[in-house]
């Protein structure tokens, strides 16, 4: 792209110098439109860019010839940088679909691993009014393109710090950690990712899926994560009811989230976007 673009500035360059150079030695003092430097410089711009006002014509043959190889390079040129513009738009869209995009969004909602689960808790944020307003950020290896586009995606396996750091994860104020049944014990990947998140972000409400509630592994969760066992979140789902995660924290840990609530919008705030 950068040498596209600096074969392009050559070549702008090469045609304004012997353009204009031509067009004054050959129609000044001959054409009776054109007085000065600037009228040349004028023709140059109008002729190259295709407008064509018509207000100053070459009138020898020659001034015709550069005339003609001024409008070439200018369809050239300007169609390339067309091309260039709509190249470097797409690129932009798709790297967000596609999960490459470095996300910028602070005081968001992280969810880790896209699984039916995670989809649920998705679509039942918008009924929940403390958390309708906060940022959604999706990590996950499972899905190759952005699964809801009003929201940020990064494309990767969430155990890794590279994505959480691409996630933004130092900044999230709450982390959804849903378990992976590729696994043969989902349960150990997903407090792994748990210790991946608090290494880079000690502060947030960290929610972790656990399949087995009754196991050996429980003895080692650390205190400060929310439990949730998959049982207890699939009852929402075949009681048709909105997966609200406020109901699964203690009232401190409440009263710490609302805190951090951000603030609806409209309301002169500023909305950080991913």
């Amino acid at each position: 792209m950068q040498t596209r673009i600096r074969l392009l500035g050559a070549v702008t360059a090469a045609s304004l110098l012997i353009s204009v150079t031509a067009m004054g030695v050959l129609e000044r003092g001959t054409n009776p439109d054109i007085d000065n430097w600037f009228d040349v410089i004028w023709w140059w711009v109008v002729t190259s860019t295709t407008v064509g006002y018509g207000d100053i014509v070459p009138v020898t043959v020659a001034g015709r010839a550069f005339a003609v190889l001024t409008v070439v390079t200018g369809f050239y040129v300007f169609t390339s940088m067309i091309a260039i513009v709509a190249e470097t738009t797409h690129g932009f869209v798709d790297r967000h679909r596609s999960g490459r995009a470095q996300v910028r969004a602070a005081n968001h909602i992280l969810i880790c691993e896209y699984t039916a689960m995670a989809d649920e808790l998705i679509q039942s944020l918008p009924k929940i009014p403390e958390l309708s307003h906060f940022r959604v950020v999706v990590a996950s290896d499972l899905v190759e393109r952005n699964p809801y586009p009003q929201h940020a995606f990064v494309q990767g396996v969430p155990i890794n710090p590279a994505v959480l750091r691409q996630a933004n994860c130092a900044r999230a104020a709450l982390v959804f950690i849903f378990a992976n049944f590729r696994f043969a014990d989902p349960d150990v990947k997903t407090l792994h990712i748990a210790s991946r998140v608090r290494d880079q972000n000690p502060d947030a409400i960290v929610f972790v899926e656990i399949v087995d509630v009754e196991g050996e592994l429980m003895e080692h969760v650390p205190d400060d994560l929310v439990v949730v066992s998959s049982r207890r979140a699939m009852q929402y789902v075949l009681e048709h009811k909105p997966v609200n995660p406020l109901q699964w924290l203690d009232e401190g840990s409440r009263q710490k989230l609302l805190l951090r609530l951000p603030p609806a919008p409209g309301r002169g705030e500023t909305d950080t976007r991913a």
